[in-house]
C-alpha cells in the first residue's frame, strides 16, 4: 500500500485538522491503541495496515492488539473501560452493536468524532448493505465499518466434475440432488457450514425476505420478539436434518469448523463467509469457486440480499482531544479506496465503499479471480428490506448461543425441527426481555 494516500473518505475541514497543536517533529508519537480480533494471516494483515499509516505520519502511532476472539475482545473492552484503562478503537462484532449502543457514555459516535476532529464524513461513499446495519434512526454512523462479509456458497469444481455435476446448484433442491451425486461418487458428504445461527438462520431469513423478529428484527425498538420458529426456518432445519441420514449433510461445528471438510475434500460445498477466500486459497489442493447462496422456490421467487457479519470500529471515549484527531486520521486512511481494495482482494471481505470495489474491477481483480465479486453481488442483488437489513437485538451474542444449542438438538436428533426452534424462541425471547429491562 501507498504510504501518502491521495484519495479519501473524507475531505479535511481546516489545514490542521490531523496535527496535535505542537509544532516539531522531535516529540515522540502519540500511541493509539487499537484492540482487535483478528488471528492469524489477518492479524498479520491487520499489523500491515497500522504500521503502513505510522510510516505515512510522524504524530502518532496506532498500537494493535490482539485480545482474543470477538466475544472476548469486546468484553474485555467493556471491562477496561470501567477500569479507566480502555483503548481507543476497539473491533466488535456485528451482533455486537446493541450491547455497544447501551454502554451508555462509554462510545463516541465515529461520526462525531469525525466532525469533532474537524474532518467530514461522507457516508454516500459507503455500500448501502455495509453502512445501513451501524446507523441510528436518524442516520448517524455509530461505528466505522472494516471487515464486513457475508455468506456465499463455496464448491469444489474438481469435485462437481468427478461426480458428474453439469450445473451449479442455485436452488435448496438442486443442493441436495448434487449433494447425491458426491455421495454416489465417493465422498463422504455433500455440503456442510459454519457460523450455522448466522448462515441458516439468520441470512437465510434475509435471502428469502422472512423477519427473525418484530420491529424490523430489533431496529426499530428494544421491545422486540424473536419470530424464527416459522414454518420457512423449521423446514430448512428439518430438510437439513433429513439429508443428515443419508450423508448429504455434515455437521462439523458451530463456526468455522468444518472448514477442514471443505480443504480435505470430505465434502463439495461449504456455506459460510466470503472471508474465508484468503484462507482457502491456501490450503485448497483443488480447483474451488464460489456462488451465490441457494434458496427455495417455493418460498420466494428470486433471493432478496444477504446480510453482512463481520465487525466494525468503535471508538471509546476517555481519552484525550489531542489523540482523537489522530483517531480520525487512521480512519480516514483505513476507509481509503487503496487499503480497503488491498484489504478485501487479501482477505475476501467485501470493500466498504464504491470506490475501493471500482478500483478493484480496474485493477482486473474480479477478471483474473471470477467469483470474488460474488458477496458484493449478493449484499447489492435488491434494496434492504425490514426483513433483509440485517438484525440488532439485545443479548444477541448469547441468543446465537441458545440457537446453536438447539441446532445441534436437531442434529444429534434429540428434538425436532420444530420443537428447537420453538424452544430457541421461547428461550431467546427471555433473554430480550432481560437486555430490555435493563436498558429502559
Amino acid at each position: 500500500m501507498k504510504k501518502h494516500l491521495k484519495k479519501t473518505l473524507f475531505s479535511i475541514a481546516t489545514a490542521t485538522a490531523l496535527t496535535v497543536g505542537l509544532a516539531g517533529n522531535s516529540l515522540a508519537a502519540t500511541d493509539i491503541q487499537w484492540w482487535h480480533a483478528m488471528g492469524g494471516v489477518n492479524g498479520e494483515r491487520v499489523n500491515k495496515i497500522a504500521n503502513d499509516y505510522n510510516a505515512s505520519q510522524t504524530d502518532y502511532k496506532v498500537v494493535p492488539v490482539y485480545k482474543g476472539n470477538y466475544t472476548e475482545t469486546m468484553t474485555a473492552a467493556i471491562a477496561s473501560f470501567r477500569a479507566k484503562k480502555h483503548p481507543h478503537i476497539v473491533q466488535v462484532f456485528e451482533v455486537g452493536t446493541a450491547t455497544m449502543m447501551a454502554a451508555k457514555g462509554a462510545v463516541y459516535p465515529v461520526e462525531e468524532m469525525m466532525a469533532d476532529a474537524g474532518l467530514k464524513l461522507d457516508k454516500s461513499a459507503f455500500l448501502p448493505a455495509v453502512i445501513s446495519y451501524y446507523q441510528t434512526p436518524d442516520g448517524g454512523l455509530l461505528s466505522m465499518p472494516f471487515n464486513s462479509s457475508t455468506p456465499v456458497m463455496w464448491y469444489n469444481k474438481d469435485a462437481f466434475a468427478k461426480a458428474g455435476i453439469k450445473e451449479v446448484p442455485k436452488t435448496w433442491p438442486e443442493v441436495y440432488d448434487a449433494s447425491k451425486k458426491l455421495v454416489a461418487a465417493g465422498y463422504k458428504g455433500g455440503f456442510s457450514f459454519g457460523w450455522q445461527s448466522w448462515v441458516m438462520l439468520e441470512n437465510f431469513s434475509a435471502w428469502h425476505n422472512i423477519e427473525v423478529g418484530s420491529k424490523e428484527n430489533g431496529f426499530a425498538g428494544l421491545d422486540t420478539e424473536f419470530t424464527f420458529n416459522n414454518a420457512a426456518i423449521k423446514k430448512v432445519m428439518a430438510d437439513v436434518a433429513t439429508g443428515q441420514k443419508e450423508n448429504l449433510f455434515l455437521y462439523g461445528g458451530r463456526r468455522g469448523d468444518s472448514l477442514p471438510m471443505f480443504i480435505n475434500e470430505e465434502v463439495g460445498m461449504w456455506l459460510n463467509s466470503s472471508a474465508y477466500y484468503g484462507g482457502i486459497k491456501k490450503q485448497a489442493q483443488f480447483e474451488f469457486a464460489q456462488t451465490m447462496l441457494p434458496y427455495y422456490p417455493d418460498l420466494i421467487d428470486k433471493p432478496q440480499n444477504s446480510i453482512i457479519g463481520g465487525a466494525t470500529l468503535w471508538v471509546l471515549k476517555g481519552h484525550d482531544m489531542g489523540d482523537y484527531k489522530g483517531v480520525a486520521g487512521f480512519m480516514n486512511y483505513l476507509a481509503s479506496p487503496e487499503v480497503q481494495a488491498w484489504w478485501h482482494q487479501e482477505t475476501g471481505y467485501v470493500p466498504i465503499t464504491t470506490a475501493a470495489y471500482e478500483l478493484s474491477k480496474k485493477q482486473g481483480f474480479y477478471e483474473k479471480n471470477p467469483g470474488t465479486d460474488i458477496a458484493i453481488k449478493q449484499l447489492s442483488l435488491n434494496t434492504p428490506t425490514p426483513n433483509s437489513r440485517g438484525v440488532r437485538f439485545g443479548n444477541f451474542v448469547q441468543v446465537r448461543d441458545v440457537i446453536n444449542e438447539e441446532m445441534e438438538a436437531i442434529w444429534n436428533s434429540s428434538k425436532t425441527a420444530s420443537e428447537a426452534m420453538d424452544d430457541a424462541v421461547s428461550r431467546g425471547n427471555k433473554l430480550l426481555r432481560k437486555f430490555e429491562r435493563a436498558n429502559k
